[in-house]
């Protein structure tokens, strides 16, 4: 049965969609069989691996407000190993419609029930929010990594979605744990960086994952080319870095 990892933080910008796209990918490469979902209405993620938001006919927002067959919406990438469940604006209004739904926390996983036993690891991509969809996420998954940078503003995120992460596990998902911190966008070049990361070691430091990710134009440049990092630029310290942390996780989990 799948293993299933959410990527989540309430914060934008800081390396959530991309960590979990190229996690997955480096997942693939390592001859896993891997399902990527994607559960932010931007569509970063069904993007970043060459699938076009509008031509997803059917996509997780069918599956959760229509009950529509899971399978129904998975799609094939190009890449090793690496399935798609796409979303795209549409998703925006699951937050509302699931508003009066009932079951509305577990939808997704008993979507996902469905297909667990074809993967090895089922990877989700939340919004930047803290809202039905992340819940729908936490609800579903074994493990949470929450993408962090080296900032101050992101240590009072990070105490927010703990707390978040504890009520899901009392109230819907007693299995829920924290599979670790990744550190993205890291320059060890800056004082600041260096001194936050001490500062999330305190409290943090057997959850961090041993690879920070570097702030790198290569990984920037990548989702423009709907490709993952590994198959945009595989010798990029980019890809170096997310291959060692997909090796650290089939360690951890």
């Amino acid at each position: 049965m799948a293993k299933i990892i959410t990527f989540a933080n309430q914060k934008g910008g800081i390396g959530k969609t991309t960590s979990a796209v190229n996690v997955a990918a480096a997942l693939g490469k390592l001859g896993k069989n891997v399902l990527l979902v994607d559960l932010d209405p931007q569509g970063n993620t069904t993007s970043g691996v060459g699938v076009g938001k509008r031509s997803a006919r059917v996509t997780v927002y069918d599956v959760l407000i229509a009950r529509t067959p899971v399978a129904q919406a998975i799609v094939n990438t190009p890449f090793a190993g690496l399935s798609l469940l796409p979303a795209n604006m549409n998703l925006a209004g699951a937050e509302f419609e699931l508003v009066t739904a009932d079951r509305r926390e577990a939808r997704l996983r008993d979507a996902l029930a469905q297909v667990k036993a074809d993967y090895d690891y089922i990877v989700i991509d939340c919004p930047p929010s803290l809202g039905i969809l992340t819940i729908n996420a936490l609800a579903a998954s074994g493990g949470v990594i929450i993408p962090m940078q080296c900032e101050y503003f992101a240590l009072e995120g990070l105490s927010q979605l703990t707390m978040t992460i504890r009520q899901v596990k009392k109230l819907y998902n007693p299995s829920l744990e924290v599979t670790g911190i990744l550190i993205t966008m890291f320059n060890g070049r800056l004082n600041l960086s260096l001194s936050v990361l001490e500062e999330i070691k305190k409290y943090y430091r057997d959850r961090i994952f041993a690879t920070p990710v570097p702030r790198t134009v290569r990984l920037s440049e990548a989702p423009s080319y709907g490709k993952p990092i590994q198959y945009y630029d595989g010798y990029s310290k980019g890809a170096q870095a997310y291959d060692a942390i997909a090796k650290e996780l089939v360690q951890r989990i």
